[in-house]
């Protein structure tokens, strides 16, 4: 045996002896709330795209230098609390107006996660990792 198929066949008797081995399985008991709680935060980052898919938000995105695919992205990176906080915005916002204020609070939300490090939308901030 050439030493190529002495290497292949002792990872293949190790590996078979391994399998013998018992593979350890946790389970427990999901409760109401964190099933409920991941529902929510999928409705939420929902809600968020479908406003930021709007044409007026996304006129007002670009007129402050931030492309509409780049704040999809962010929001996807965005915790589950963020996001939770930014949906709660979009519901207090009336239909037509106070879009300048969730704008601010977006932007606000994009400036300190590209000060922290997270991801890089404008080129004015330096991170701090």
């Amino acid at each position: 045996m050439n030493p190529f198929q002495r290497s292949v066949a002792c990872a293949l008797i190790a590996s078979t002896a391994l399998m013998g081995l018992p593979m350890t399985a946790q389970a427990g008991i999901v409760q109401t709330d964190e099933v409920v709680a991941a529902g929510m935060s999928d409705a939420n980052r929902d809600k968020v795209k479908a406003f930021l898919a709007r044409e007026d938000i996304r006129s007002a995105l670009q007129a402050q230098g931030l492309d509409s695919a780049a704040a999809s992205d962010r929001v996807k990176a965005l915790s589950d609390a963020e996001v939770a906080q930014l949906a709660s915005r979009v519901d207090q916002a009336p239909a037509g107006g106070e879009v300048l204020s969730l704008l601010f609070t977006l932007f606000i939300v994009l400036l300190v996660t590209d000060i922290m490090g997270l991801t890089k939308v404008f080129p004015f901030t330096r991170s701090v990792r």
